[in-house]
């Protein structure tokens, strides 16, 4: 049937609701091309291994899509990766694990290796060889798992049973971050060399502007890297990044210090589109470049080799041991929701910085040095 088209001569507002709703739509899109990106990948990978037939492409895909921040959908994604390989090895469909299998799925993680490339092989070669998953790794493979289940009980007509329930998370210990930090003299020591000995000259300006965007505006890496130089502006005196807040969802105005403003249009050289750090090709930065260089950088200025999510730890700490901080102003500029995250950097750093050990080592060292005198 051809669907009647409205004379030219009818206002468009005037035509019945019910002639719109009885005429059949001319054209047809795929919903699916308006996910985001994790769940676009996610599917393709899905399809690859069980067929569009299946439905676990679509709901897993739509679960990541359902997800409001964009580092919640990537976190999950890369632990459902986790979850379907060893269902898949252990001959389950993921959909339909249940307790006994999920509770196995636990002490999988805790005992077998993890994937690594091989060295000197080909291109995306790589061997279970690595490490077992970090607790903090397990943790998310698990909350991704029962995330999903949650998500299946919520659009199924008959319900799902979670099996991932009754399954035991292991303890992550909020005051221990195994990532090294750095004091305010290292982090300008990092600075300079980004700065004046990057070993690749023609990337210094963007090395150093990323470091002094990502400390003195307090982001989290992958903040960073999505925004763009059109996400720069100015308001009451201030110039400032427009971002999105990938941990939580939302829009939030980052005001940019002058030393980082100057390092950032230095690097910019009269740039106005694309992405804020870039390719030489133009192209997005992607994460692994960035912790590459990171390692890079440290190993030049003889600090401790780590990635870039240090860095928000280190701004929060140092902010928080100036003469006149103020918690509650560094908990919003840090985009923390409860404060007790914001604390928790002066925990850590004060388990270190006021050690009884460092008074009993001290009066143990000078006793030994009296004895052998």
């Amino acid at each position: 049937m051809t669907a009647t088209v409205p004379s030219a001569t009818v206002p468009s507002a005037m035509v019945s609701v019910a002639e719109a709703q009885a005429a059949p739509a001319t054209t047809r899109r795929d919903p699916r091309v308006l996910w985001p990106e994790r769940a676009r990948k996610l599917y393709d990978h899905l399809v690859g291994l069980y067929g569009e037939d299946d439905p676990l492409p679509t709901l897993a895909a739509a679960w990541i899509a359902h997800q409001r921040s964009v580092n919640t959908q990537k976190s999950y994604a890369r632990g459902f990766h986790v979850f379907e390989e060893f269902a898949r090895e252990h001959g389950a469909h993921p959909m339909a694990v249940k307790f006994p299998l999920a509770d196995t799925f636990r002490l999988y993680l805790e005992t077998t290796p993890t994937w690594v490339r091989v060295k000197g092989g080909r291109r995306g070669e790589m061997v279970r060889a690595g490490k077992p998953y970090s607790e903090a790794s397990r943790a998310n493979a698990l909350s991704a798992a029962s995330s999903f289940f949650t998500y299946l009980d919520k659009v199924s007509d008959d319900g799902v049973k979670n099996p991932f329930d009754a399954v035991q998370r292991p303890y992550i210990d909020p005051d221990y971050s195994p990532t090294p930090g750095y004091t305010e003299e290292e982090w300008a020591r990092l600075l300079a060399t980004a700065r004046d000995h990057h070993r690749v000259a023609a990337y210094r300006k963007r090395a150093y502007a990323l470091l002094l965007m990502l400390y003195t505006c307090c982001l989290r890496i992958d903040s960073l890297l999505n925004a763009r130089v059109e996400d720069l502006g100015y308001d009451k005196g201030h110039r400032v990044l427009l971002l999105e807040k990938m941990k939580g969802g939302g829009r939030k105005k980052k005001p940019i210090p002058p030393v980082a403003w100057d390092a950032l249009q230095d690097y910019l050289g009269g740039r106005t589109e694309g992405w804020l750090f870039c390719t030489a090709t133009g192209g997005q930065l992607d994460e692994p470049a960035v912790w590459r260089l990171c390692a890079s950088l440290a190993k030049r200025a003889g600090l401790p080799v780590r990635g870039p999510h240090g860095t928000k730890g280190d701004a929060v700490t140092h902010a928080l041991a100036k003469k006149d901080a103020r918690p509650d102003k560094v908990q919003r500029w840090a985009d923390h929701k409860d404060s007790r995250t914001t604390q928790r950097y002066n925990r850590r750093k004060e388990l270190l910085d006021d050690s009884p050990g460092y008074g009993l080592g001290a009066d143990l060292a000078g006793a030994l040095e009296h004895g052998s005198a």
